[in-house]
């Protein structure tokens, strides 16, 4: 699977089809779906619980956005994913797919089928994405809404 490296490739991904891209954090695509014997099974991160499909996050802009860069919607979603995300132990790491959403686990977050894996995402464009929330001025979950 290709890695996605900076930032600005992955905001352009999300301008061109954001609506089915979601970001997951596991082992990757691979892991997920041998560890179920093919079918698309998550776990709940802090219950353990087995849930109907894989949660992950999605990078669709929302239409409160505005015309604000979708470079930082991208950044700020990363950056709070992450956040969530990054001590849930070694070999765990976002990864960009395309999925059908068809459900919520028990914090609200989708859950979805895997169409396609479409690439890792580098440490380097998660710095960059704590870069950009930085450069705006705010700092943890990113600058508020002005």
């Amino acid at each position: 699977m290709d890695t996605i490296e900076v930032l600005d490739r992955l905001a352009e991904l999300v301008r061109r089809g954001g609506d089915e891209l979601y970001v997951r954090w596991s082992r990757g695509p691979q892991a997920d779906l041998a560890s179920t014997g093919g079918l698309q099974h998550g776990a709940g991160g802090l219950t353990g619980l087995a849930l109907p499909e894989l949660p992950a996050h999605s990078l669709r802009v929302e239409p409160w956005w505005g015309e604000r860069p979708v470079l930082l919607w991208v950044a700020r979603r990363l950056t709070d994913c992450r956040a969530r995300h990054e001590p849930c132990g070694p070999g765990v790491r976002p990864w960009l797919l395309r999925a059908e959403e068809c459900g919520r686990g028990r914090d609200e977050e989708p859950l979805v089928i895997c169409r396609h894996p479409v690439a890792w995402i580098s440490d380097a464009a998660l710095e960059e994405c704590a870069a950009q929330i930085a450069a705006e001025g705010a700092p943890g979950r990113g600058p508020r809404v002005r």
